[in-house]
This record gives C-alpha cells, sequence and structure tokens, in this order.
C-alpha cells in the first residue's frame, strides 16, 4: 500500500523498457561535490517503507508486448532526453518526448538533487515527476498525470530520515471541491543492525467510498541476512498478506520469492523470479513463474561498442492460453 496511486486507479504507466530515473547525473557522473559535502557516506538508516520489498521485486522481469525503441541522448551532466516508439496491441502506441534534469545538491556521492523528470505525448498527456531533498534528513517528491486535459493523478510525499528510522507521509489525489483523497502515513524503524518494524496507516474519504472513509492500518517488517533477506506486510482489517525473500546466491545470480494473499477474496499467489547476469557476454536474464501457470521472461544484450541494448520479452498464461512476445532496442 506504499503507493497512493495505487489506491485509486488508474495506476500511472512506465515504459517497461525505460531504466530507473537516474539518481545521478548522466553522461559523465555526478558533479563535484560543493564546499562542506565532501566525504559524505550513505545513510545507515532502514529506507522508505514503499521500498520495504524492492530486492525481491527487482529480481522480477518486466514483460512487455510488441515493439519498443528507446533513444536516450545526454546533452550535458544534468540533463537528458529520450525519445520513445511504441507499437503494441495492449498499450497505447505511438511517439513519448521525455527528459531528466538532475541538480548540483548533493548528500552522498551517488545522489544529487532536484531531480525532474517527465514525458509527454503529442496528445499533450504528461507524466512528471519532481524529488528534492532539502536537508539531509527530508526529502520531497511530487508524482502527477494529466490525461485529456485533466489531472488523473497527484500524488505528494515528504520522507523524514532519521539516523535510524523513516517516517513518511504522502497525500494522494487531493480534491477540495469534492471532498476526497487519500492519505497514507508510514513509519520503519531499525529495531537492530539486521532487524526493522514499521507500520502503515491508510486513510481515505470521499463519496465514493463506503461509509464515506476508511482507515486500514498494515504490520512490516524485514529481516537481512549476509545474502538474503526476508520481509512480510500483514493486514488485520483486510486479511491480506504479503511475503517476499530474496537470495543472493552468487555474484551473478539472484533469486526472489513472493507470496500475496487475502482472507477476504480467499485468494493466494506464489511468484518465484530469478536474475541471471553473464558479464563476459553482456546479458542480463530475468524469468518468472507464478502459481497461476503464468510464465515470463525479459532477455537484455548489450551490444558493444555501440550504446546499444537489445531487449526480448515473452509472457504466457497456460490457463487463459495467452501468449504475448515483444521486442525492443535501447540506444544511448
Amino acid at each position: 500500500m506504499g503507493n497512493v496511486l495505487a489506491a485509486e486507479p488508474p495506476k500511472m504507466p512506465s515504459p517497461p523498457l525505460v531504466p530507473p530515473p537516474p539518481t545521478s547525473p548522466p553522461d559523465g557522473g555526478p558533479p563535484a561535490p560543493t564546499p562542506g559535502q565532501e566525504g559524505v557516506s550513505e545513510d545507515t538508516g532502514p529506507g522508505t517503507f514503499e521500498d520495504l520489498h524492492k530486492k525481491c521485486k527487482d529480481v522480477f522481469p518486466t514483460p512487455f508486448e510488441g515493439a519498443k525503441l528507446l533513444i536516450n541522448k545526454g546533452l550535458s551532466n544534468h540533463f537528458q532526453i529520450s525519445h520513445t516508439m511504441t507499437m503494441s496491441t495492449l498499450q497505447p502506441s505511438g511517439y513519448r518526448f521525455g527528459c531528466t534534469y538532475v541538480g548540483t545538491k548533493q548528500f552522498s556521492p551517488t545522489e544529487a538533487f532536484p531531480i525532474v523528470i517527465g514525458d509527454i505525448d503529442p496528445s499533450g498527456n504528461l507524466n512528471a515527476q519532481i524529488i528534492h531533498q532539502f536537508t539531509r534528513a527530508i526529502r520531497c517528491k511530487l508524482v502527477s498525470q494529466i490525461q485529456n486535459n485533466k489531472f488523473l493523478a497527484t500524488q505528494f510525499t515528504t520522507d523524514y530520515k532519521g539516523q535510524d528510522f523513516t517516517a513518511s507521509v504522502t497525500l494522494g489525489n487531493p480534491d477540495i471541491v469534492n471532498e476526497s483523497g487519500v492519505m497514507v502515513a508510514q513509519y520503519l524503524q531499525n529495531v537492530t543492525q539486521r532487524l526493522s518494524l514499521g507500520s502503515e496507516l491508510l486513510y481515505q474519504y470521499g463519496q465514493t467510498v463506503p461509509g464515506n472513509e476508511i482507515a486500514i492500518y498494515t504490520l512490516a517488517g524485514r529481516y537481512t541476512g549476509d545474502s538474503w533477506q526476508a520481509s512480510a506486510n500483514l493486514t488485520p482489517a483486510a486479511g491480506g498478506a504479503h511475503l517476499c525473500y530474496f537470495h543472493k546466491a552468487s555474484e551473478n545470480l539472484q533469486l526472489g520469492v513472493e507470496l500475496e494473499g487475502s482472507l477476504r477474496t480467499q485468494e493466494c499467489t506464489t511468484t518465484i523470479g530469478y536474475q541471471l547476469e553473464i558479464p563476459n557476454a553482456n546479458l542480463t536474464f530475468r524469468g518468472q513463474v507464478d502459481s497461476n501457470w503464468c510464465v515470463s521472461a525479459v532477455f537484455e544484450k548489450k551490444l558493444p561498442p555501440l550504446p546499444f541494448t537489445f531487449a526480448l520479452s515473452g509472457y504466457a498464461n497456460h490457463v487463459k492460453g495467452t501468449y504475448r512476445f515483444g521486442m525492443g532496442l535501447i540506444v544511448g
């Protein structure tokens, strides 16, 4: 429940081939730290509640369908643009222009702020993010989506990072006129060096909500070993559970297992995934299979010395007899 946009559909689309937003300036690395910032090390806190299962989630592939072409171009150490062409029968096809700006304010060697990320299509549909860290402890993020000249989704998040805890507050789709919106409060605490515990409270109000308002709380925990990590979310009111296990089997092989179940819907899904890297061949392969007999995989091959990455995707649902295949090329 960490993402408010997930509480009220539709979710913000993100092109599967687009790599994660950079936390350091592209094409040349981060700028030199300003005076007084030399030797800054990474924080030792538990991270955000939203990233509780991140290690496990990163192992699973993101399959896509059709054909995609993504061209990235770094204009400077702080500014990068991208061009994306998509041809698909399931997702909106066409052209999207994207840009990323990374500022000069640094609190660690790998991050610089502010970060502005956005992409737009010829119809004016816009996805945008603004991330800025005002102090070492306070970081804010604004996410907005505009479709058909209307604000379809808006989310504002503030994180406060202490030495051994992280507290976050998120407002989603606030509407003063119609008196509706979502608020999420999250807290994650390092109990020991390996164990983190936390909780989340989601409050939603509006005319479309039964009783005009609802509140749901979630308990969470994460234990980190030398080469593995186990994390869990439990929602007593909804009878839901979300369990994840991540294991780094070797330098090039990572495994992940995810279980999601709900007593209310009487459904439970287990997913097993892996990520295999072959550095000598510049290959990355991600695959997964779940208890609903769905199999998916994404194959990525870098083509040095050219700045090209070739991608193949496959998805099969053996119960429904649905099969999807995709091919893509990333330049830059």
